[in-house]
């Protein structure tokens, strides 16, 4: 007996000490100091999920009180909360559970509780899932669904419950409060009875965290599931099929959020197959969801193959529009006018709709970021967008401020992020991915909130005392100076690393769709593929110059920026560098700021891209000390994988471009490690060939 007691202990040990896998994500476990919570008399699964979390994570005054009060206060709008002294106030049961996290975070990472109150800064703050009804993931790269799986029967199991809550655990913590379960790119299985019940299952699990359930719709559902002759929004049979499916959702579902849907886009079905317009789709939709409180959010991604300039097309559309939709519309927007670029502009669209409720949709997963195998923050690139000034109702109109309510008086206001969340153990396929997860729902509360203090925050939840480092600081400083301070800068360096690597100065969509956009293809053209849909459209090269003309003696797309921007983006000694070559085709040798030759410039980033992320390895090997094995060692070799891809990125498009240029590499860049052949014939997919395009 004594035997088997000391055998658990060492077990027990061994598991305390064991290398951290990266499930916990920000929420590691510490031990409680003990906490007297005193709630409202009112019973409900929010307050209770409040009252455990402050049980569990107290690491304040042993003892203490903490007073959770239900109050409406002129300060406090949405979910929003004051924390004092006492504790928290807020008007709704979601607003303490946040006001909870707020109180715990602050506490863990040596933030003082002051007596403020805070507002989110958008009424709704989602996750998109594209997620199918067989488990796969578009543009996922942490593994299958969390919600969905390739099983007939559907069963939810134990192990779906445990994961549900985690995940619904992990959103309330940085204040998401809702997730739409599954792909733009609907399926109409998804409103089947089947699969209905299992959405019922995950909103029972996700509700005591405040997160409400949405759906992605397919527009011709009516016709695929319904066995009507036609999905047109005005007609009465559809409309009627549209209320019954609404009807028997809302049964299962009381507090369902509503439909995202993505329509008259890529293919998808939509109004415009019907003469319709988009807000005679929408509005049909909205007008069936609204008595249960409802939401429609409707998507602009729309382009066609015959635009000459797919970044004008959805303002050409939706802005006619404007004032036409429904009141529980929102208009979901990408940040910028293509497609979730490293880099681009923000959309024309936020500030130009006035009369209409538009939502900045951000993409959490990297699909033109390195997927999951590159080191990308992005909270820089969306607080870029976040801060730019749209100019639409004087300086000072930033897309923030133009979508949150603040300019333009709408009756909802909203974020969405596209998830980076699968099954792998650490949630998002690389532990450093994690961190745009978080820093999404913290800018989605707090648009004003800075890139560096969101990275430090989670660096600090993530890693601080991590079990099993080498070393476990005495002191906070020395973890400060050692860790916290190289690793903030190289997260906050890392976004600007890759676009410098693959698509500086306003390059865009140069990518290669052979490997799921991962990688360069400036050569990328198959035989009768859509020109949209191939970069040679975007990059333009050829002996004259490179980049794409829109200026107003080329597709003019300038002119849906209100000025002084328009003029601004126009003139190539006035646009900004980092857009230069997506407003502007130029010659090779056209003078940049700097004073060197365009062709110059451009050589000069892609192989100042390869030597951030160089860095960025010795940054991390230095950290090693400070981070336990198993994270460590996954970090380190992803971040080997992007050096080594860094490089090929750099090779193919310089040599690319020099065979349209006919300039040398300068001497200061670092020279080629292959040739142009090996890298198209190694993107290349079997037998078929795509010969390099010459000038």
């Amino acid at each position: 007996m004594k035997q088997l007691f000391l055998s658990i202990l060492l077990a027990s040990a061994a598991l305390q000490l064991r290398a951290e896998d990266g499930h916990q994500l920000w929420l590691r476990p510490h031990t409680a100091v003990p906490v007297t919570v005193m709630a409202p008399a009112k019973s409900s699964a929010l307050l209770a999920t409040a009252k455990q979390e402050l049980q569990q994570g107290w690491q304040g005054r042993a003892g203490a009180t903490v007073t959770l009060t239900l109050n409406k206060d002129k300060t406090i709008k949405y979910d929003g909360f004051r924390l004092s002294a006492q504790g928290v106030q807020a008007a709704t049961e979601r607003g303490i559970l946040y006001g909870v996290f707020e109180l715990l975070r602050r506490q863990q990472t040596g933030q003082p509780a002051a007596d403020e109150a805070s507002n989110p800064s958008y009424e709704f703050r989602l996750l998109n899932h594209w997620d199918n009804p067989d488990g796969s993931v578009e543009r996922g790269y942490a593994g299958k669904s969390i919600f969905w799986r390739k099983d007939s029967a559907l069963v939810v199991t134990k192990r779906d419950k445990t994961l549900w809550q985690e995940y619904a655990r992990a959103n309330a913590s940085v204040g998401i409060n809702g997730s739409v379960l599954n792909n733009v790119n609907a399926s109409p299985m998804i409103l089947s009875a089947e699969y209905l019940g299992r959405v019922k299952a995950i909103a029972d699990v996700l509700r005591p965290y405040g997160v409400r359930t949405y759906l992605s719709v397919k527009f011709s559902s009516p016709v695929l599931l319904g066995g009507l002759k036609t999905a047109d929004p005005l007609d009465p049979a559809v409309i009627k099929w549209w209320q019954g499916k609404a009807k028997e959702i809302y049964q299962q579902v009381p507090d369902f959020g509503g439909f995202l849907v993505k329509a008259s886009s890529e293919g998808q079905p939509g109004p415009q197959d019907y003469g319709r317009t988009h807000a005679d789709g929408a509005n049909m939709l909205a007008d069936i969801v609204k008595p249960y409180g409802g939401l429609v959010m409707w998507r602009a991604f729309v382009y066609s193959p015959n635009d000459k300039d797919r970044a004008k097309q959805a303002y050409n559309e939706f802005i006619p529009l404007d004032g036409k939709f429904r009141d529980n519309v929102i208009i979901q927007a990408k940040n910028g006018p293509v497609d979730f670029q490293p880099r681009e502009p923000f959309s024309p669209l936020f500030g130009a709709l006035k009369k209409t409720a538009v939502m900045p949709e951000f993409q959490i997963t990297q699909e033109y970021l390195g997927h999951a195998i590159d080191l990308a923050y992005l909270a820089p690139m969306w607080e870029e967008c976040l801060q730019s000034d749209t100019y639409q109702a004087g300086p000072g109109s930033t897309v923030a401020r133009c979508t949150n309510g603040s300019v333009y008086r709408q009756a909802h206001s909203a974020m969405a992020g596209v998830s980076n969340v699968g099954l792998d153990t650490n949630w998002c396929g690389n532990d450093f991915a994690q961190a745009n997860w978080y820093a999404f729902g913290r800018l989605a509360w707090n648009s004003s909130a800075k890139s560096a203090q969101l990275a430090e925050e989670w660096l600090k939840l993530t890693f601080h005392n991590a079990a099993g480092a080498a070393t476990q600081p005495a002191n906070t400083a020395a973890w400060n100076t050692n860790f916290l301070a190289p690793v903030t800068q190289l997260m906050l360096a890392s976004r600007e690393a890759i676009v410098d690597y693959s698509m500086p100065l306003g390059l865009h969509h140069i990518m290669s769709a052979t490997h799921g956009h991962y990688g360069p293809g400036p050569w990328w053209a198959p035989p009768g593929m859509r020109a949209d849909w191939t970069p040679p459209y975007y990059h333009q090269a050829a002996a004259n110059g490179v980049g794409f003309d829109r200026t107003k003696t080329g597709s003019d797309a300038v002119s849906q920026y209100h000025e002084p921007l328009a003029s601004q983006f126009n003139d190539p000694a006035t646009c900004p560098d980092a857009y230069l070559l997506w407003f502007h085709h130029l010659p090779w040798d056209f003078k940049m700021k700097s004073g060197r030759t365009l062709w110059d410039e451009l050589a000069l980033h892609y192989d100042h891209g390869v030597q951030q992320v160089r860095q960025f390895q010795r940054t991390w090997d230095q950290a090693q000390p400070y981070v336990d094995a198993e994270r460590f060692g996954a970090v380190q070799a992803k971040l080997r994988t992007q050096s080594g891809n860094a490089v090929v990125w750099k090779d193919a498009c310089l040599l690319y471009f020099q065979q349209f240029s006919h300039l040398p590499i300068q001497a200061t860049v670092e020279p080629p490690m292959h040739t142009l052949e090996t890298l198209i014939a190694n993107d290349m997919p079997p037998r078929s060939p795509r010969p390099i395009r010459q000038p």
